[in-house]
């Protein structure tokens, strides 16, 4: 995750606040936001959006530091100092559905949901340094310039041919970087194209300006990394617009993951760079933007992590954030549900650094329980933990002929046991199509996840055959959607037993087990990554999945061979039968015998015989 909100698809987002780098804020497999405080190494909030696992959090982006008021304040006199602190509190997160949700850390609940301006996933998100607007990048190839004081689209214009993948705007706030098949930059006051710039065959993860000078001097300057590059490209923004290629490069081990920049003010200032790559290291660089450079440009210094074992394994690296003094970084490394946060000093003049740190010990890291609003319940040893139902859940609706009536409050009810429930429920005799009539039972997709869960939980073969013979392919995904995650492995491991149970690939109820597996692989593929033992569990499937598929061509094949078989042996018995009603009619014509009427029952059953085998009635 790029400092200034691109995204690469296969990594999680993580991003350092602004300024202070009080928190890091992540996005870890299960689809949660945590943010931690760097200064206390604890967990300081965690939110879950409400569909954090059908609508994947994208891309993450801290907003512009702003005074915050957190209760109400005495009126100060005027011979008072006014000493105004400014915190990071808005970050903005973008999802996979198309929507945007703005988080505030100083309330710890959502503060609003930007949702119409994209018809695909969002794959950056960047904040305008000034006034209140958020841009946006989606897989629609336009970018949406939203208001925040309203929560609507601004602005609304088609960026490039491809999804954009990446945004910056500048430290003026006048222009913005945009890279999708090519890198533009926009003029923000009439939405039209400045420049344009090529160079990378990949896709761009990374847009970042590293001076803070206006375009007219020939002294902007921003770098721009993509996936599968290694190699980070410096274009300057020349006033006589002659900037097709880059003018200098800074060499890499892996793509890159993370950046953090600090920007040049001046010719005489240097432009410091750490990257985080995707092999898990950090590289740093020093370097003053001041023309072409010809050759690619190494890293000053590279740092590596690893474990205190005998045997030493490398710690990766998550994210890196420069501090005032050259030699200080805050690093964050380990994995993304409980990261660790360092400040360490780097010695710049050694080419190679490694750091060993004993990842056990540091991962036992306590919580701010007066701040964060997760609590863990104790669970006796002898006490069995049930699932509950899905949020939203509605019940079964039964239709009445009269139409729906208040229910008093002195009926005489009987309250129904679960096993009664379910026997009243008949998947193959309810209706779930939109347009069904009133008089019937509607089933909503929920209860087809409530139904797996409890066929899950209790193993019930008859509930489970029922909802796997589903054939629609949308409720399939919505009923995997709405599953949660203690229900994710034992699902596969029934769809990985059940299609390995039939003998044939081309069977029906094969194909449809085919599709939960690929539901579950879609919505909860970020959840399954994070397993262990998940290959061995689905090495068996893949292995089945490939003998058959070989099969399947064969058997192709071999249809064909037997279709141009029974169409040659077709068209042979048809010119015979042809052959031999015309001799029959030659032999009855130079006789000049008037043919009975069982010769013309049987002339007309040839005739209808050679019409069925030529398709005329098919």
């Amino acid at each position: 995750m790029a400092a200034d909100g691109g995204n690469a698809s296969l990594q999680l987002p993580c991003v350092f606040s602004p300024k202070s780098r009080q928190y890091l804020a992540l996005c870890a497999q299960d689809g949660r936001l945590r943010i931690w405080n760097t200064d206390s190494k604890t967990l300081h909030q965690e939110f879950v959006p409400s569909a954090h696992l059908s609508a994947t959090c994208t891309c993450i982006a801290w907003g512009p530091c702003r005074t915050v008021k957190e209760g109400p304040q005495r009126k100060k006199r005027k011979s008072e100092a006014v000493q105004v602190e400014e915190k990071a509190d808005l970050l903005a997160m973008g999802t996979a559905a198309g929507s945007v949700l703005i988080y505030s850390t100083v309330k710890g609940a959502l503060h609003c949901t930007l949702d119409g301006g994209h018809s695909g996933g969002v794959n950056c998100v960047q904040w305008h340094p000034e006034d209140s607007l958020l841009y946006s990048g989606s897989d629609d190839t336009n970018i949406v310039e939203w208001d925040l004081q309203t929560g609507k689209t601004r602005s609304k214009w088609k960026a490039d041919r491809a999804a954009v993948t990446s945004l910056c705007v500048s430290p003026d706030g006048k222009l913005l970087l945009s890279a999708g098949q090519t890198i533009k930059m926009w003029d923000l006051e009439t939405k039209e194209v400045y420049r344009k710039f090529t160079g990378h065959s990949t896709a761009v993860t990374t847009l970042c300006f590293a001076t803070t000078r206006p375009p007219d001097s020939n002294g902007l300057y921003f770098l721009s990394g993509a996936a599968h590059d290694r190699l980070l490209s410096v274009w300057q923004v020349r006033e006589d617009g002659k900037d097709k290629n880059s003018v200098v490069s800074f060499t890499l081990t892996d793509e890159p993951q993370h950046i953090d920049l600090v920007a040049s003010n001046s010719k005489e200032e240097a432009v410091r760079l750490a990257v985080v790559c995707k092999d898990g290291q950090l590289h740093l660089f020093e370097h003053f933007l001041n023309g072409p450079c010809k050759k690619p440009l190494s890293p000053s210094c590279t740092m590596q992590m690893s474990d205190t074992k005998e045997s030493p394994m490398p710690i990766p690296l998550l994210a890196a954030a420069l501090g005032a003094d050259t030699r200080t970084v805050l690093l964050a490394y380990g994995n993304h549900l409980q990261p660790v946060m360092e400040k360490v000093e780097i010695n710049t003049a050694e080419r190679h650094v490694c750091l060993t740190r004993d990842v056990q010990t540091s991962l036992s890291l306590s919580m701010e329980t007066t701040v964060s609003k997760v609590k863990t319940p104790i669970v006796k040893a002898n006490c069995r933990v049930l699932v509950p139902g899905l949020p939203g859940h509605q019940a079964l609706v039964k239709g009445t002929s009269q139409g729906s009536e208040k229910r008093k409050k002195d009926t005489d009810t009987k309250e129904m046991s679960i096993a009664e429930r379910l026997g009243e429920i008949d998947l193959s005799t309810v209706s779930i199509e939109k347009g069904a009539p009133k008089g019937t039972a509607s089933l909503q997709t929920d209860n087809f996840a409530v139904l797996l869960v409890q066929g899950l939980e209790s193993n019930d073969a008859s509930i489970l055959n029922k909802v796997l013979q589903t054939r629609k392919e949308m409720v399939i995904k919505k009923t995997v959607a709405r599953l949660p995650l203690p229900a994710v492995l034992p699902l596969v491991e029934e769809v990985n037993g059940t299609f390995l149970s039939y003998p044939f690939v081309l069977s029906y109820r094969a194909v449809l087990i085919v599709r939960w597996l690929k539901a579950v692989l879609m919505h909860h593929t970020s959840y399954l990554a994070s397993l262990p033992d998940l290959v061995t569990k689905l090495g068996v499937l893949y292995h089945m999945i490939e003998s058959r598929v070989k099969m399947f061509h064969k058997l192709t094949k071999l249809h064909g061979k037997l279709y141009l078989l029974t169409t040659q042996v077709r068209g042979v018995m048809c010119r015979n039968m042809h052959s031999v009603i015309v001799f029959k009619l030659r032999c009855a014509t130079e006789t000049q015998k008037q043919p009975s009427r069982q010769d013309m029952v049987r002339l007309f059953q040839c005739i209808v015989h050679i019409w069925y085998s030529t398709g005329v009635f098919n």
